[in-house]
């Protein structure tokens, strides 16, 4: 298990944090010069938003990649009319991750609860959704499983369907949770700037 092991890179890392919004960003650079910027619910420490960012070949900053949390709203003209109005109608595939477990919820999905079959491939060590009308077929990983080195566990994945949105759930192993709360208690000691003005490192 390579549980300690991630633990000990996010403690290696270079931190810094801060306050805005009801939300503690914090921005994590490693020695290799990836960086990880997380969020958290100021009041009850819940992640609400994971991405990464790698530097190119060359050094140049690579965009930011959503782990977890919801897509950035697109700015004034970085995307036209006719691919809002498309994707609106296309299935959304968002991570939203609860204090116990990792989640999932796809948009746009209006098939009743028994068309979807959620299952684990564990030979491609990954989470597969598939309908039995042939409409949706994804597969994903779960990052932390791997950075921690844990097996899938089907017993532990479950589904519900709701206003057209199929919300999978994987419940976190205790080798996790205790793991967060490690981590947790490291991000305490990381010094906390305040701020309202909106400028933040991990934008």
């Amino acid at each position: 298990m390579a549980v300690t092991g991630w633990l000990e890179s996010l403690r290696a890392a270079e931190k810094t944090a801060l306050l805005q919004d009801g939300r503690r960003k914090v921005h994590y650079l490693f020695p290799n010069g990836k960086e990880m910027a997380e969020e958290y619910d100021e009041k009850t420490n819940e992640l609400l938003v994971r991405k990464w960012r790698v530097k190119s070949a060359l050094g140049a900053l690579g965009q930011w990649q959503i782990e977890v949390g919801e897509p950035a709203l697109p700015g004034a003209g970085s995307l036209g009319p006719e691919l809002i109005t498309e994707s609106n109608a296309n299935p959304i595939f968002v991570r939203k991750d609860t204090k116990m477990s990792f989640q999932w919820r796809i948009r746009n999905l209006p098939y009743p609860k028994d068309v979807y079959n959620v299952c684990v491939d564990q030979k491609e060590r990954c989470v597969v959704v598939r309908t039995t009308n042939k409409k949706y077929y994804k597969k994903f990983s779960i990052p932390d499983l791997e950075r921690y080195q844990l097996p899938l566990d089907e017993s532990l994945l479950s589904f519900a369907h709701a206003n057209s949105t199929l919300i999978i759930s994987y419940q976190k192993p205790k080798e996790v949770l205790v793991a967060e709360s490690e981590l947790q208690k490291e991000l305490k000691k990381v010094k906390t700037a305040h701020s309202s003005d909106g400028d933040c490192k991990t934008q």
